[in-house]
């Protein structure tokens, strides 16, 4: 009798694709004439979880190209985190 090895290597290989097309999703920041840079490293820091050189690296990309990713992962936990952004004032966008 002959078994396929590859039916389980196959089924890790779509989940594992299945993972990785869940986390396309990004929050993007763009920049603005009202946010401070202190205000927009704050948020990122508080909401996106990011510390203090990541969030002052993510202010000054946006400040110099008009946009950055700020966080990746899956649209459901993203979602809330773009909420809390908007409503803090930043520009940013689920994509």
């Amino acid at each position: 009798m002959i078994t396929n090895h590859f039916s389980d290597t196959e089924e890790l290989l779509e989940l594992d694709l299945l993972t990785k097309e869940e986390e396309l999703n990004s929050i993007i920041l763009y920049n603005d004439d009202v946010n401070t840079f202190e205000w927009v490293i704050e948020c990122l820091m508080k909401y996106c979880g990011h510390d203090s050189i990541q969030a002052e690296q993510c202010a000054h990309i946006v400040h110099f190209s008009g946009k950055c990713a700020i966080k990746t992962g899956a649209f459901e936990k993203l979602k809330p985190i773009c909420e809390t952004l908007l409503e803090k004032g930043l520009s940013v966008e689920l994509n």
